[in-house]
């Protein structure tokens, strides 16, 4: 459970710093509008710190750990949902720079891209530790 309350703490730091470097970088460059940098802080929270507090208390209950399902969504997850974070400040540093007119289409659509495997990184991992709570309630029924 306490390796499960470290990762939440690790989101919950990144989450802030995020935030505060929205706050600040916007206001340093006197940008005023909607960005993708505004949700940086929002998608470490409640995809990083929330989740690994939802994972702590289940992991009081079963044993996940022995669980391949679950020990490869610790790791998909922990790198799908870091790199959906990264890429949606690049994209916002991006747009807060003015940037977004002078990129060209290729490096448009590989930001893009690769904010999108991250999607399915952290979408495969969440698939990924639902279906080790499954068979960890279905063994947990059945004992």
């Amino acid at each position: 459970m306490k390796k499960y309350l470290n990762i939440a703490f690790v989101y919950a730091i990144a989450a802030m710093a995020g935030g505060v470097f929205y706050r600040e970088f916007t206001k340093w460059q006197e940008f005023d509008g909607v960005t993708a940098l505004g949700k940086v802080h929002t998608h470490l929270f409640l995809l990083g710190m929330m989740m690994f507090l939802v994972v702590a208390l289940f992991s009081m209950h079963y044993d996940l750990e022995s669980r391949r399902a679950f020990r490869l969504f610790l790791w998909i997850y922990n790198i799908g949902t870091p790199l959906t974070a990264v890429m949606l400040a690049v994209r916002g540093i991006v747009q807060v720079l003015g940037l977004s007119e002078g990129l060209s289409a290729g490096a448009n659509a590989s930001i893009s891209g690769i904010a999108g495997i991250g999607h399915i990184l952290t979408g495969l991992g969440i698939i990924l530790l639902l279906v080790s709570l499954k068979k960890a309630a279905t063994v947990a029924v059945s004992a």
